[in-house]
């Protein structure tokens, strides 16, 4: 005899399938106090900055990005990226880090420092080139803050008019401000950060509040960023925007030892012409002239010890006279004498 076959009873498992579940989602009457109180899922704003250096920079540039990781409690380490390897690498690295967005320090020739901001993967992304960079340990700041503290942000008037400053203020909004109710940070505002737009350039400047009406004492770091283009990409892609009146630093140096060249040849050419024109015949100096450049009681010891001395070689003079005109009348007695004899 064959089995009997039988039937399929859905609609019972289903049944039994939702009471467990209602089972496991309702919380129990009762709970001891030793057990933890479920948290709240409240960290919405999932920011990760992927902060990394070039292979290059030198040891200002080096304390700053550490400034910066110090300010930054919602960042993410990697280690220094290989000059062989491209930009492009970098949406790469930042997957692997589940970051969303990125501060690459590139340093060139040991000098000068450029900082990428870029939002991945879609964009857009800004290259700066940074300026006047003091770290905190450099300036030796009095203030201090409490370590991943959330700040806030101040911006100048000047970003909600130009309109690549209102994308680089969106940008400068999610890279530095720290998420609410990020797991590594503290729930306390005590310092702000201020981005002041002035001589086409972004000041940066971190300040701790000391008390409600609005004292502030400086902390540090500050750097002087110098927007070069904005690109539409990430870490590359069509230039939204470029700075007309930005030098590369190469360039100014280029220009500075041009300048001090064509100094040396105006000095020499200056000299030469001089000298071309210079009267063979200079022209007599007039006496009263010194009269107006030299005290009046010294001219007038001058004049007087000069007239002194004249007297003086005239009495010498006269002197010198009587005695010869004596040895005369010598010399014709003794002739006189001879003479009679």
């Amino acid at each position: 005899m064959g089995k009997p076959k039988l039937g399929k009873r859905k609609h019972p498992k289903k049944v039994e399938v939702e009471e467990k579940e209602d089972e496991v989602n309702m919380l129990p009457p009762s709970r001891k106090s030793d057990e933890p109180i479920p948290k709240k899922d409240r960290w919405i704003n999932r920011q990760r900055v992927l902060v990394l250096a070039s292979r290059g920079i030198n040891h200002r540039d080096r304390h700053l990005m550490r400034d910066i990781k110090t300010l930054m409690p919602h960042h993410r380490e990697e280690s220094k990226m290989e000059r062989s390897k491209t930009l492009g690498v970098l949406n790469e690295m930042c997957t692997m880090k589940h970051c969303n967005k990125a501060i690459l320090f590139e340093g060139r020739r040991k000098m000068d420092l450029y900082m990428w901001i870029a939002n991945v993967p879609e964009g857009p992304s800004v290259k700066f080139f940074v300026e006047n960079v003091h770290t905190m340990g450099e300036l030796k700041m009095t203030g201090n803050c409490l370590k991943g503290s959330r700040p806030l942000l101040s911006f100048d008037p000047n970003f909600s008019q130009l309109p690549h400053l209102k994308l680089l203020r969106e940008l400068l909004t999610q890279v530095f401000g720290v998420p609410n109710f990020h797991p590594k940070s503290q729930p306390f505002v005590d310092h702000v950060y201020t981005f002041a737009y002035m001589d086409k350039r972004i000041w940066f400047r971190n300040f701790q509040i000391l008390s409600e009406d609005g004292a502030l004492v400086e902390i540090g770091p500050r750097f002087v960023l110098n927007p070069v283009k904005i690109f539409d990409g990430s870490f590359g892609g069509v230039a939204l925007w470029e700075n007309p009146d930005y030098v590369s630093p190469a360039r100014y140096r280029q220009m500075i030892r041009k300048q001090a060249s064509t100094r040396y040849e105006n000095r020499i050419g200056q000299k030469l012409t001089r000298e071309a024109k210079r009267p063979e015949k200079a022209y007599k100096a007039d006496e009263t002239d010194e009269v107006y450049c030299v005290n009046p009681t010294k001219k007038a010891t001058m004049i007087a010890s000069q007239e002194n001395e004249e007297s003086s070689d005239d009495s010498s003079e006269d002197e010198e006279d009587v005695e010869q005109n004596d040895d005369n009348e010598e010399i014709d007695e003794s002739s006189d004498e001879n003479s009679s004899d």
